[in-house]
């Protein structure tokens, strides 16, 4: 006990990781916990630049979710206050609702089981025959839609910024993690690409794309991989096609949700994203691959084990990604008046997709602890919309872990 009293610790709380759960994290410890010290460390020069930055800008329904699941209850619960809070501080952000088109009979089915899931988890929902599409959406074309009115768009990256500024933290960018001693009888030091070394009683991973790498330096091991997949993107070049978001029905045993249309919170409509795999952890590019990143992906047997399985998909996503021709096909499902020199490639993201060993997508967001550290393994979408509670439940397992170490 003497031993620990000697230590100068730099902070109390140690985040690793400046993306939008990292910095809702850091602002709900301070909010539950006045006095607390807390440290950001992000590799980037500012907040968000990653899977927050390069999303749709979306704030989920929640309707997509398992009842139960975290996603579902922290989605429905996040995103209200996701519009309260950019109401509140003045961030850009909307109430636009959205519909999920059935085009084709073999997803009726499908469209039906959503609206059963969105009653169950607390959602409004409205069913639309063909007809009542063009109501919302005269360009668009279906068989049967559903409209959920609690959906909108915001400025993620707004909201980020404001979480860092008003966290009180302290936020270092340019900081890069590439080494962590942690002792569980006295706490963490965590050293930078620069050579600074920062002494924390509890650290905290937020690291994204890099986040099962990053509790494997803790010393803990994660038990799954993160998997990434990008996320490729056109921007329409005829706006005014589109009044609102547009989704089709997804298919159950994927987590993505398929290509649609999103009016942003600056006018433009994107269009994607397809979701193909990632030749590095920051891969936006086919044009970028990092051999020791995609190594450790091709040597985790769960990668292979989703090839196997989901060849046919894949085969259609890739096909997406290298022909434009194919990829405006997709959106004429939905937008049949779409032409091809309508699609303007736009940035894409990338997915932090966590797999099991087995081969599972990790379908729903998982946290877990090792001794001092609490880590963040699986939090895409929709971790942005979700991440005020996502961050205080980060937060409370940060404070319990603190306790104990006292």
């Amino acid at each position: 006990m003497e031993q620990v009293r000697k230590i100068a610790y730099d902070c109390d709380a140690l985040v690793i990781g400046g993306g939008i759960v990292g910095l809702s994290t850091a602002y709900a410890i301070t909010r539950a916990a006045p006095g607390t010290r807390v440290t950001v460390l992000e590799k980037e020069p500012g907040p968000a630049r990653h899977q927050t930055g390069r999303n749709s800008g979306v704030i989920h329904s929640g309707i997509y979710y398992r009842p139960g699941s975290l996603k579902a209850r922290y989605a429905v619960r996040g995103a209200a206050e996701m519009v309260k809070f950019c109401a509140e501080y003045g961030i850009a952000h909307a109430v636009t609702g959205k519909l999920i088109v059935a085009t084709h009979r073999e997803e009726l089915p499908r469209l039906h089981a959503l609206v059963q899931r969105g009653r169950e988890n607390g959602i409004p929902v409205r069913e639309l025959g063909a007809a009542q599409i063009a109501e919302y959406e005269p360009e668009v074309r279906g068989l049967a839609a559903i409209h959920v009115g609690t959906t909108g768009i915001c400025d993620y990256t707004a909201v980020a910024r404001h979480l860092a500024d008003a966290s009180g933290a302290e936020i270092r960018y340019g900081a890069r993690v590439v080494r962590v001693d942690r002792r569980p009888g006295l706490g963490v030091a965590v050293r930078t690409a620069r050579g600074d070394v920062v002494r924390a009683r509890v650290l905290v991973n937020c690291a994204g794309l890099h986040c099962d790498e990053m509790a494997r330096l803790t010393g803990d091991e994660p038990e799954v991989r993160i998997v990434p997949f990008r996320g490729e993107y056109y921007e329409l070049a005829r706006p005014e096609l589109v009044r609102g978001l547009v989704y089709p029905v997804p298919d159950p045993a994927f987590p993505f949700l398929g290509v649609h249309l999103t009016r942003g919170i600056d006018g433009g409509v994107h269009i994607g994203p397809n979701a193909v795999p990632a030749l590095a952890r920051e891969g936006y590019g086919w044009g970028v691959v990092r051999p020791r990143e995609l190594v450790g992906t091709l040597s985790w047997p769960g990668s292979w084990r989703i090839a196997r399985r989901h060849w046919r998909y894949g085969a259609g996503e890739l096909r997406r990604s290298v022909s434009k021709a194919a990829f405006t096909e997709a959106v004429r499902r939905l937008l049949p008046c779409v032409q091809e020199e309508d699609l303007v490639p736009s940035a894409a993201g990338v997915r932090a997709q966590a797999v099991l060993r087995d081969g599972t997508l990790v379908d729903d967001f998982l946290i877990r602890e090792g001794p001092r550290a609490v880590h963040v393994l699986n939090a895409p979408s929709p971790a942005a919309t979700a991440s005020l509670p996502i961050g205080r439940e980060v937060a409370r397992r940060a404070l319990a872990a603190l306790a104990d170490a006292e």
